[in-house]
């Protein structure tokens, strides 16, 4: 499925030279290939088993209107012991050629809105979506304690010294602790 790069509510122009293609929850054979090949040439992934790995998690890709793959987004459901809450753990790689454009934060709130679609059609088999900040940028201009657009609250510190952040879906609601052994 592949989401109107035009959007009317988008105020970025230079987000209208990518689309964006949906593949959550699962990634068609070509995409694959497309997106493997992208990470491999960036260097963001190369072992194999991490691709095949990585593969199974991508939400959504944009791609210039040459076809040409510019960033990838992926989710994978963690329940992270400090928050003892399903949430969808969001990691995104853009292409050297494109991490001066919006298209980081364009991949944010667009996979964000379909997380929480999914998450709602399904019973919410999580509540939200956690970010660890690890690009410096990212992590110096969003120093505010809460995010608006998308929503994001500042968490506290990772276990590697990253800021987390978390979103979290409109009525979704805290789940019961597993019951002990």
């Amino acid at each position: 499925m592949t989401i109107d790069e035009a959007n009317p509510t988008s105020s970025a122009a230079a987000e209208r030279r990518f689309e964006f293609i949906v593949h959550w929850p699962l990634v068609d054979e070509d995409a694959k290939v497309a997106i493997a090949a992208f990470w491999r040439r960036e260097g963001a992934l190369n072992d194999d088993a991490a691709i095949q790995q990585r593969l199974t998690q991508v939400v959504m890709h944009a791609r210039t209107h040459d076809g040409e793959v510019a960033g990838v987004c992926t989710a994978v459901p963690v329940t992270p012991p400090r928050l003892g809450q399903p949430m969808y753990y969001w990691r995104t790689f853009v292409g050297a050629r494109w991490r001066a454009s919006p298209l980081v934060m364009s991949l944010l709130k667009r996979s964000c809105v379909l997380l929480e679609e999914h998450a709602r059609a399904h019973d919410h088999p999580c509540i939200g979506v956690l970010l660890e900040l690890e690009n410096d940028r990212f992590r110096e201009r969003g120093r505010m304690a809460t995010w608006f657009n998308p929503r994001f609250v500042y968490l506290g510190r990772s276990d590697r010294g990253l800021d987390l952040r978390a979103l979290y879906f409109k009525g979704a609601r805290l789940k019961d602790p597993p019951a002990k052994a």
